[in-house]
């Protein structure tokens, strides 16, 4: 188990040696900093907080600031705990970066999808809409029948219908990833990722590979 976190950059698509067109997702993974080591003694569990991503320090509280100087750390934008097999080299300070994956790896991607806002059955659910002449009108995205009269009078419970979509927590497994750039602290990983360009994201190693 490794984890790290990373910043969506965008897609693009590169070649295989045979010629075959990959879709990437190009992710900005770490360098990520270590503010500290959470022990079973202590804390009752093990993992290690880290920070990502350098910001100005005046958008951070003194308690934060405090965190940061402790570590000897810049301020950064992100913090979050993460899980490894292995805490021995990850010392408070340290540094962790994109070449803990190896290409050819398979990985878990966890990020926030882009929200949607309120919206109707046929985005929301991918519901087929009415159609558009032979005496239908006005209801051509409406979501039709919900179900019995009588019998039920009441529309069940999870029904699909509108409402909010988007902008919730997702994980898409085992992904590959096709390239590491350490010098650039850049992964391609193979297929799409959740979120919108920007979004932060927790890479770790594949449960189910």
């Amino acid at each position: 188990m490794k984890e790290i976190l990373g910043k969506k950059l965008g897609m693009t698509q590169i070649f295989s040696p045979e010629g075959l067109i990959i879709p990437v997702t190009v992710v900005e993974a770490g360098p990520c900093s270590v503010l500290q080591r959470k022990t079973v003694e202590k804390d009752g569990y093990e993992a290690v907080k880290v920070a990502f991503l350098n910001t100005r320090e005046s958008l951070k509280n003194k308690a934060e600031l405090g965190e940061f100087k402790k570590a000897n750390v810049e301020a950064k934008k992100h913090v979050a705990e993460l899980k490894f097999d292995s805490y021995e080299n990850l010392a408070v300070g340290s540094e962790i970066k994109c070449d803990i994956f190896a290409e050819g790896e398979k990985v878990d991607v966890s990020g926030t999808t882009r929200g949607r806002g309120f919206t109707g059955v046929i985005q929301r659910w991918n519901a087929a809409r009415h159609r558009m002449t032979h005496g239908v009108s006005v209801v051509h995205r409406a979501p039709g029948s919900l179900g019995a009269t009588s019998s039920v009078s009441r529309v069940l419970k999870g029904m699909r219908g509108p409402g909010h979509y988007g902008n919730e927590t997702v994980t898409i497994q085992n992904l590959e990833i096709v390239k590491v750039d350490t010098n650039r602290n850049v992964l391609l990983i193979k297929g799409s990722v959740p979120g919108a360009k920007g979004a932060i994201l927790k890479i770790k190693s594949a449960v189910k590979a």
